[in-house]
């Protein structure tokens, strides 16, 4: 593509274009440009909310992807590429997922976290490379994310996965996208033009990461990581989360500190074990079966539902 063809296909994004509500942003006070972008802000849930119907879908497929195997795959470029590593490695300290259930991709590859690597979003095959060295499968899920929605490094990488059978989502901020139009499912939260005209780190990079958070905390929600509404099964690493494991056996059984301490020694620092054994009088041996009877959901374990 020529630059007159790509001024062109900008043109018709609206996340490109110029924002009416901002025009005059570069003469207001601090107060008048902060208040100016929370009012903006406040767009963007109720842009989310319109996709949640397709964030559903998604979620749906992410999590019979993990019961049989499969891997969630973000993969992006720039702002959109850092968010999703963002959400993949936040997930095994919160959910204790094994390291690569959740896996990000960004353009460029890790050093373009930090530094920029313009160049490699324009690169199709480098997309499709880079799920090769991951060793796709038809078992995994392919989440392409680009606020544009015509990133070419994403399209590669969806074009690639779904040769292979894998499913594919597209998360951008533009309706009708091209890597919609090239994903089994596209969620396309359309948040407008931005405050600053093309700074997509604004409003689409709030959307890209509340439907990122939604995409794996409502999945591991689905997989039994949380009881009530608490992380039952957190990885306990270091003192603060040691402490955090001890005071959600408390609020979920109610005991006190020196039983939560008790239970959590008993059960080898499980919490969720812990939980069991507390509501159910179970010893370790019993309660660990019974867990493993309801696929380490722990609702179903305590109330012993078939």
């Amino acid at each position: 593509m020529d630059t007159k063809d790509l001024l062109q296909d900008l043109a018709r994004l609206t996340s490109e274009g110029r924002n009416p509500d901002t025009l005059h942003i570069d003469r207001q006070s601090t107060l008048e440009i902060l208040t100016t972008i929370n009012r903006q802000d406040q767009q963007v849930p109720e842009a989310v909310a319109r996709v949640l119907p397709a964030i559903t879908t998604a979620v749906d497929t992410i999590v019979a992807a993990f019961r049989r195997g499969g891997r969630l795959i973000y993969m992006g470029a720039g702002t959109s590429g850092r968010l999703g590593v963002l959400d993949a490695s936040e997930c095994p300290p919160t959910f204790s997922v094994p390291e690569g259930m959740v896996v990000g991709l960004i353009a460029g590859g890790p050093q373009a976290m930090f530094r920029a690597q313009e160049g490699a979003e324009d690169n199709e095959q480098l997309g499709a490379q880079d799920l090769q060295q991951l060793e796709l499968s038809a078992d995994d899920v392919v989440v392409g994310i680009a606020a544009s929605g015509r990133t070419p490094y994403v399209l590669g990488g969806l074009h690639y996965a779904r040769s292979l059978g894998a499913t594919t989502v597209a998360l951008a901020c533009n309706g009708g996208s091209a890597i919609g139009q090239a994903a089994d499912i596209a969620i396309e939260p359309e948040v407008g033009p931005e405050v600053i005209t093309g700074s997509t780190r604004l409003k689409s990079g709030t959307a890209q990461k509340l439907v990122l958070n939604m995409l794996t905390t409502a999945s591991m929600i689905r997989l039994g990581k949380v009881y009530q509404n608490l992380m039952v099964d957190l990885h306990a690493s270091n003192l603060k989360l040691q402490a955090r494991a001890q005071r959600i056996v408390m609020q979920a059984t109610g005991v006190d500190e020196k039983d939560a301490a008790r239970a959590l020694s008993q059960a080898d620092n499980d919490v969720k074990l812990a939980i069991l054994m507390l509501l159910s009088g179970l010893g370790k041996a019993e309660a660990r079966t019974r867990l493993a009877q309801h696929q380490g959901v722990l609702g179903k374990a305590v109330e012993g539902e078939d």
